[in-house]
């Protein structure tokens, strides 16, 4: 299934796209955490299934990030043996785990913002996670895939100076607002039979920056949620951001970053696609 959540700022409204596309409402009050633990995915399948859910006049609603109110975003940086090259960094013997502030996330048309006193923001096409139990310890990467709800694309927009060079946590670069676009859909685990062969691209302005598939990646899905349950209880609603490969705008000749008016596209297969114009905080 596809979940999504459409509305105005702050007044989402949860759905669900039927095999037509038609967007219905789903009868819950929100895709969250509590949504997903309680089996909110079952019985949203259940009615789909039994045609009793409502169709939503679609035309002209915003679309929100499909997944409200995470616990945290955790990220994995430098996933990508090919975007490791490229930032000049060793290829990691264990993931780098960096955290993004929640309230980066915003809806996946909606309008990116270089931050005041920007010059190196950055754009990074990601596979997302979203856990959909709650996971500590797991022993296994069998036992890590049965926690996992669904994935999404996101955005992982990144300021590289406040990133790499001041004073050396991640953090700062990559939680400034509206830098965790998501969406549009959160497509539940059952759809995704292998999601380490999903082609996923990203242009700025009508030219392709980045080309790469998830299995490039060189820690995969299963063994990143597995790995950080061991430091952090993953909680339902969580969102993991998994890496991006080669082509970020750091690595290319020029380095040329993110300025208002800049248009990203991206999309990965399966997943749908994002459109993000660029303005000024």
């Amino acid at each position: 299934m596809k979940l999504l959540r459409v509305g105005p700022v702050g007044q989402e409204r949860p759905v669900v796209m039927d095999g037509a596309g038609n967007l219905r409402d789903i009868g819950e009050p929100e895709i969250d955490g509590a949504f997903l633990a309680s089996g909110g995915v079952a019985r949203v399948r259940d009615a789909l299934e039994r045609d009793v859910l409502p169709v939503v006049a679609a035309e002209g609603l915003r679309v929100g990030a499909p997944v409200a109110r995470p616990g945290k975003i955790v990220c994995i940086g430098l996933n990508y043996s090919d975007h490791a090259a490229e930032s000049g960094a060793e290829v990691p013997a264990e993931p780098v785990v960096f955290m993004k502030a929640t309230n980066t996330m915003v809806g996946p048309y909606d309008e990116v913002l270089v931050p005041r006193g920007s010059l190196k923001t950055d754009w990074e096409v990601e596979l997302a996670v979203i856990i959909g139990k709650q996971a500590r310890y797991l022993g296994s990467r069998e036992e890590a895939r049965e926690v996992i709800a669904g994935y999404a694309v996101a955005n992982d927009v990144s300021e590289r100076e406040f990133q790499l060079e001041r004073g050396g946590q991640w953090d700062k670069g990559k939680s400034c607002e509206t830098f965790n676009p998501l969406g549009p859909w959160l497509v539940t685990a059952d759809e995704v039979p292998d999601p380490q062969n999903l082609a996923m691209r990203l242009s700025v302005n009508g030219e392709v920056r980045q080309d790469g598939v998830t299995k490039n990646m060189i820690f995969d899905v299963a063994e990143i949620v597995r790995y950080l349950s061991q430091f952090m209880v993953l909680d339902p609603g969580d969102v993991i951001n998994t890496g991006t490969p080669a082509g970020v705008a750091m690595g290319m000749p020029g380095q040329p970053y993110l300025r208002a008016g800049d248009v990203m596209e991206l999309e990965i297969e399966g997943l749908g696609r994002q459109r993000q114009t660029v303005g000024q905080a």
